[in-house]
């Protein structure tokens, strides 16, 4: 079971996160490397919105090979290049998660391994 941890003792989160996510005796858990917008096809949207569907439907298919799903997810790290609007990725963030919070860290960069990429996100799901 994951549950969120969030200590009355300390401010709340800047945005829909959690401050930590406690794994109790996990028996599978899976890091992802940096995942890129990379469609299955070999393109690469242009607009930061498109790119980000593309990252999570990457992120869902590696889940699902997994035998996990979003909702094992517990800790997201966000790689954006720093002149993209952080609205649109956040959005999305929230809707495949359904609402639910998980660890989450976003870290603004001047550039991507590849022009073309505008962010990429690293997960880790624990079941």
């Amino acid at each position: 079971m994951n549950t969120e941890i969030s200590p009355s003792t300390i401010a709340p989160p800047a945005a829909n996160y959690a401050h930590a996510v406690l794994v109790d005796s996990p028996t599978r858990t899976l890091h992802t490397s940096g995942v890129v917008p990379v469609s299955p096809d070999g393109s690469v949207p242009q607009g930061i919105h498109d790119q980000t569907e593309v990252v999570w439907a990457n992120i869902v298919a590696i889940l699902t090979e997994a035998s996990m799903t979003v909702n094992d997810i517990v800790s997201i790290t966000t790689y954006v290049v720093n002149s993209e609007p952080l609205a649109d990725i956040m959005a999305v963030r929230d809707r495949v998660l359904d609402g639910r919070r998980v660890a989450s860290t976003l870290v603004t960069v001047p550039a991507l391994a590849r022009p073309a990429w505008r962010l990429e996100i690293a997960v880790i799901a624990a079941v």
